[in-house]
């Protein structure tokens, strides 16, 4: 049989108070300021992709011995295929000239007068020998429509 005393009337939740609501406001302000710091800095060190050959004759003592992006134009007649890799100077604007030390194949693009960004550190805070491990050939998106006969698939096809 059905007991008749129980009340079955909806019962209102208790209400919240003021220093809690302030609270829950107060940790999603600050994951909000986290989040956006956060994605600020991944944005400012990737708007950086790479240094001129100028920019880093003039911070020299400051770059030292960091791993950076150092880009330049390879100097004509300077490229030397070694068992390790290719030498190589690249120039910046005027007379700047850094002397570049690459280890591993250079692209297949890879060749003088033409622009490149090299991932690297110089040997020493003083020295201007830059020693590369892996080298990029910079070229605008209408390089294969210029010279399609130069860009060929690793099957041997020319694309």
């Amino acid at each position: 049989m059905p007991d008749s005393t129980i009340d079955l009337a909806p019962v209102a939740p208790p209400r919240t108070s003021s220093s809690s609501r302030r609270r829950s406001i107060g940790v999603f302000v600050v994951l909000a300021a986290a989040i956006l710091a956060l994605l600020s800095q991944g944005l400012l060190h990737s708007l950086n992709y790479f240094e001129t050959v100028d920019q880093v004759l003039a911070q020299r003592a400051k770059i030292a011995t960091s791993t950076i992006r150092l880009e330049g134009v390879v100097k004509p007649h300077t490229i030397h295929r070694t068992s390790y890799g290719a030498s190589f100077w690249v120039t910046g604007s005027g007379t700047n000239e850094v002397f570049v030390v690459s280890r591993g194949t250079p692209p297949q693009l890879f060749q003088a007068n033409i622009p490149v960004v090299v991932v690297g550190h110089f040997r020493s805070r003083s020295s201007l020998t830059f020693e590369g491990t892996q080298i990029m050939v910079k070229h605008s998106a209408s390089y294969i429509a210029q010279y399609p006969s130069r860009v060929k698939a690793p099957n041997g096809s020319v694309r």
